[in-house]
């Protein structure tokens, strides 16, 4: 299941550098490579700023995690080759849109797993 994950994740980002302007995927392989940079990054640095911002979050009642987001995903394109969002905007609009995204599919594919689970342990 992971790899699918994997892969529906990178469609996901394909979609989004179709559909908002100023972000550019140069094809499929720099899809996954970001998907996996985009994963490292959020892994990795995005719980740290999140720690960093916890009081302007608190005070702006959550929304200064759009901020967070929108950093991270511009992070994950400045370190992958053959991705990049031009902006601000652009970055906000596709870390808002590709977390829509990833979220769909890992309800979707989660609810297989919990049915394929649930029948498997009939």
């Amino acid at each position: 299941m992971f790899l699918l994950r994997f892969a529906l994740n990178a469609l996901a980002l394909l979609v989004v550098a179709r559909i908002l302007p100023g972000i550019y995927l140069s094809g499929l392989a720099s899809a996954l490579v970001a998907v996996l940079v985009l994963g490292l990054v959020n892994t990795l640095v995005r719980p740290v700023l999140f720690l960093l911002t916890l009081p302007l979050t608190i005070l702006t009642l959550g929304l200064f995690a759009f901020v967070v987001n929108a950093l991270a995903f511009w992070l994950a394109s400045a370190l992958t080759p053959g991705f990049s969002v031009n902006g601000w905007w652009a970055a906000l609009g596709g870390a808002a849109l590709y977390s829509l995204l990833t979220a769909i599919i890992n309800w979707t594919v989660g609810s297989a797993d919990r049915q394929v689970a649930s029948r498997d342990g009939q």
